[in-house]
């Protein structure tokens, strides 16, 4: 980092306000750092990633030792400059004295948080004194989603699937602190590929340092960055070497890139003009060939024995590595992506040939998004029915199925942790 840190800290609460006063994924903000050194990049990334993990608890720690909320008209970034010491104190470890000065010179940068510096010093003081909660799992998962998760999984897999949003990260230089391991998906045995661990088929997890974009194979197009769970979708098309695939919802393009690469006549179907970018530019980079095609999913035509869909939903099954989400979601929003997925459900029913299969899958922990589209689809329609999803199809992993037949991954359900995932897979009588 820079001697003093303060723009790496500087980056980080701009990063930090920029979800919970706008209510911003993080990802939006995330080009802003490139104007810092890679260390300092890597610091504040780490440092707004981690606050967001851990902000049920670091709040809870600060209210401690405040007698009453501040009011963020009055005390500009104070909150946050709280949130991120208390976070470098009592996550990061942080020794008190650099934690508790670089919260100072930042509220001497904000014209309404340096009133408050008497304040902040005298709270990150206390803090320092202090461990995180022991429940810092619950505390750090706000109510929507805690009620949500015990009632559909249990009290039990409601605290792993928390606690596994809570990976403990240091944020050195040659650590990027992406919150959460790297994978990758091979586009065949064999290829350039970082230093990494294989997991299952083609995917494999990270263990080199460096920058995506620096990592051998990356340029040549060998590989690209995929999570193991979201890897499983494709697979349940079976083989599809010279078969017609309908990819609903393409982008970013890992799903394509993995049906091409087996050998299928893609369609890809993107709604969103800079979305398809990324899906042509990842078909650019590994040299696979496509179809694309620039249209809403519920108006595309088009016929195939084959059907993926990767549903819009809230994505849920991937806090760890957007812990931003929980802070700008709701209930409600569960509710109008299960909607608008049931429309692309449909319409995706719709392009399926007699004796074909359709996959249906979301990156959602939430039943309506998942297990109840499916109940609900095949109580209308009869011309579907269930293809149960074996064992052997998901690398053995009988653990990874539910009861129906259908995928359901969980965040702890690997060393490491995987993405949370649903998939059914349907077949046309």
């Amino acid at each position: 980092m820079a001697v003093d840190g303060l723009p790496a800290r500087k980056a980080a609460l701009s990063l930090l306000s920029g979800v919970l006063t706008r209510r911003k994924p993080l990802d939006a903000d995330l080009p802003q750092l490139k104007a810092l050194p890679p260390r300092d990049a890597a610091f504040a990334r780490a440092l707004a990633s981690q606050t967001l993990r851990h902000l049920g608890a670091l709040e809870h720690a600060l209210r401690g030792f405040l007698s009453k909320p501040l009011s963020q008209h009055k005390s500009g970034a104070a909150m946050e400059i709280l949130l991120l010491g208390a976070c470098e104190l009592l996550v990061l470890k942080t020794p008190a004295h650099a934690a508790v000065d670089a919260a100072n010179r930042l509220a001497a940068s904000d014209s309404k948080a340096v009133h408050f510096k008497p304040l902040i010093n005298a709270v990150l003081r206390k803090v320092a004194n202090v461990a995180l909660p022991e429940d810092a799992a619950r505390l750090s998962t706000p109510d929507w989603l805690w009620q949500r998760w015990t009632a559909q999984y249990g009290d039990e897999t409601a605290q792993r699937i928390a606690q596994a949003h809570l990976r403990s990260v240091r944020a050195s230089e040659s650590d990027q602190n992406r919150g959460a391991p790297l994978d990758i998906t091979l586009r065949a045995d064999g290829v350039a590929h970082p230093q990494s661990a294989p997991l299952f088929g083609l995917s494999r997890r990270v263990i080199q340092d460096g920058r995506v974009e620096d990592l051998p194979g990356f340029s040549d197009g060998q590989w690209w960055v995929q999570d193991v769970a979201a890897a499983l979708p494709a697979l349940l098309l079976g083989d599809v070497r010279g078969k017609e695939v309908i990819d609903l919802c393409a982008a970013p393009g890992g799903k394509t890139l993995q049906l091409a690469s087996a050998g299928a006549h893609v369609t890809a179907v993107e709604k969103h003009a800079a979305r398809m970018q990324r899906v042509r530019e990842n078909l650019a980079r590994t040299g696979l060939t496509a179809t694309l095609a620039e249209s809403d999913a519920r108006d595309f035509e088009g016929r195939a024995a084959l059907v993926l869909i990767d549903a819009p939903c809230t994505a849920t099954g991937t806090i760890r590595r957007h812990p931003e989400l929980p802070w700008i979601k709701g209930a409600a929003d569960v509710t109008v992506m299960a909607a608008l997925a049931y429309e692309i459900l449909e319409a995706g029913a719709r392009m399926v040939m007699p004796c074909g299969r359709l996959v249906f899958a979301v990156c959602s922990l939430e039943r309506e998004e998942g297990e109840e589209q499916i109940a609900a689809f095949l109580s209308s329609h009869p011309e579907f029915a269930r293809d149960p999803i074996q064992a052997q199809e998901v690398f053995g992993h009988a653990d990874w199925l539910t009861p129906e037949g259908d995928l359901r991954t969980l965040p702890f359900m690997l060393e490491g942790g995987m993405d949370g995932f649903f998939a059914a897979r349907l077949k046309k009588l």
